[in-house]
């Protein structure tokens, strides 16, 4: 996840350009600091703010973040209504059922890979510009599935469709252009929302195009959702990426005269010129992170199990109700309890939220991170507990079970699956800082890989063992849940050791330092500096 902290470059956290940018020596000293050659200013955040996404009207900030949460419900339903297309690939196309999901695993394997492929060039030319390509290539992609005559066609244009899909990389991107780390919480959570959201959305309205419609339509539905997203996206949503405002706004001036030296980040540097070592780094660094931070590889790994759970219960969920008479349709409908399990969990958040929030504006910096794990604590063992009571309620009405017993334990389940997505982003955003969306970039990865094993295995799984394959595979499930999800209580009781080992957090809390500091001497600096008392009142409001 992309994020930014105060007095760094707005949503550049990896980039690690110009240590110094943004944060102001006082007025005379920043400007002699800031003259690069030919006499040409570097126009910085401090001199633009109200230019900036996070001077937006709070309204316009949460229309833009609505627009973005249903770009996200797109995404995500690309990625699981293709479930109801399996059988009809199948049968089309003479391949066995579990060939026919390779591209649903392709799909979501691309997908996690795609994330950081775009998170770079969102950062050089602009969230907009490539939020539009992004979904441009992922709707286009839709269309040879469409019409596809051939097996191997879907799983080519299912491999592009996902790496085409910027997700995560842009859309939370997006908001840390907004908001600031520790005003963040109430939109990622809402975020969260729509990417936990969007796969049960899918599974939904394919169990009625399934139903009712060929197979075809699930891929035109899918086009008509990203062609409708992408134009409201085209017609609503603005810029937000702060160095191409800063850009914007020094042109402005220039052209009115106002100061004919000041230029953009961009334009000092000559244009948007990628380093191509730069955007290699910021590639790599998320696979780094994941293997070498034990606080993102375990986060990461749960997170991912709990997702890939979604795409087991894809599978699982048909043979299990079928018990009850229920057919496709029915089916689909029984992910309606998760769907309402995941804006329980949402709002269950919204205490949590305020109350740190209160604490870190009355104290700063007397909340650990490990703090924003605290609800988690009590969220994640509904996992290990849903799994298994959804296990031995799905033994059907012969044993006297109603159909709404499975249903609500799949709901705790549903809870659980939210929680940690939600805990694991906020936790990795205060960990790990200028850092933090590489550490949640392994997160997204971890969780669409397995995501995309999980298509693969489901349907052996719930199929294959010996006894009570239905019974045993969501045990053997809620075994795994038990043991992934201890690291959370180490994390938790252990993380201020572990961080003090990490040369990422290291760095974080030299940084912090440095940059209070900075930005103390700003604030004073400005406020004795030549300006009127309606800018003292402005710079004074947003120090």
């Amino acid at each position: 996840m992309a994020t930014v902290e105060p007095g760094e470059p707005p949503a550049v956290p990896d980039t690690e350009r110009d240590s110094n940018y943004g944060q102001g020596k006082g007025m005379d000293q920043e400007k002699t600091d800031r003259i690069i050659k030919d006499d040409k200013i570097e126009l910085q955040d401090s001199d633009a703010w109200d230019k900036l996404g996070y001077s937006f009207p709070t309204w316009r900030k949460w229309q833009i973040l609505i627009v973005v949460f249903f770009i996200q419900i797109s995404i995500n339903t690309n990625a699981s209504m293709y479930s109801h297309a399996v059988s009809a690939v199948s049968e089309h196309h003479g391949v066995s059922e579990q060939a026919a999901r390779v591209p649903q695993a392709a799909f979501l394997i691309a997908y996690g890979i795609g994330c950081e492929l775009w998170a770079p060039w969102s950062e050089e030319y602009g969230r907009w510009p490539i939020q539009q390509l992004s979904l441009f290539l992922v709707n286009l992609w839709q269309i040879p599935c469409a019409l596809s005559k051939n097996y191997a066609t879907y799983v080519v244009c299912r491999t592009l469709g996902g790496l085409s899909t910027a997700g995560g990389s842009v859309t939370l991107g997006v908001l840390a252009d907004m908001w600031e780390p520790d005003e963040q919480g109430f939109a990622v959570a809402f975020l969260v929302l729509s990417s936990v959201g969007g796969s049960v959305v899918g599974a939904i309205i394919g169990a009625f195009v399934e139903e009712y419609k060929s197979v075809e339509w699930i891929f035109w539905v899918q086009l008509i959702i990203g062609a409708f997203v992408q134009a409201v996206h085209f017609l609503c949503n603005p810029e937000t990426r702060s160095t191409i405002l800063l850009d914007r706004e020094a042109k402005r001036r220039r052209k009115t005269g106002e100061d004919p030296n000041i230029y953009g980040p961009n334009e000092i540097r000559g244009g948007h010129k990628m380093n191509f070592k730069e955007v290699g780094t910021i590639f790599w660094r998320p696979f780094y992170m994941f293997f070498t931070e034990p606080i993102v590889l375990w986060l990461s790994l749960l997170s991912g199990f709990s997702d890939a759970l979604i795409f087991t219960f894809l599978e699982s969920f048909g043979p299990v109700y079928e018990q009850w008479g229920f057919g496709t349709i029915g089916a689909g409908l029984a992910f309606i309890p998760i769907l309402l399990s995941y804006f329980l969990a949402y709002a269950s958040y919204m205490p949590s939220i305020i109350k740190f929030r209160k604490k870190r504006r009355e104290n700063p910096g007397s909340v650990a991170p490990e703090a924003r794990l605290w609800w988690l604590l009590f969220l994640a063992p509904l996992e290990t507990i849903g799994l298994f009571g959804f296990a031995w309620t799905s033994l059907g009405p012969d044993y006297g079970i109603p159909w709404i017993a499975p249903m609500i334990f799949s709901a705790m389940v549903g809870i659980a699956n939210y929680a940690i997505y939600q805990s694991s982003i906020d936790y990795q955003t205060a960990a790990y800082g200028p850092y933090a969306s590489s550490a949640t970039g392994g997160n997204d990865l971890a969780r669409d890989a397995l995501a995309g094993i999980a298509s693969l295995y489901s349907t052996p799984l719930y199929k294959n063992i010996p006894g009570r394959p239905l019974q045993y595979a969501s045990t053997i499930l809620a075994c795994l849940a038990f043991v992934v999800t201890i690291p959370i209580y180490i994390v938790c009781w252990k993380g201020p050791d572990i961080r003090a080992k990490s040369k990422f957090a290291q760095s974080l809390d030299q940084s912090r330092h440095q940059r209070d500091e900075k930005r103390r001497k700003s604030s004073l600096a400005g406020l004795e500096g030549p300006l009127g008392e309606k800018e003292r009142n402005v710079h004074r409001e947003n120090v």
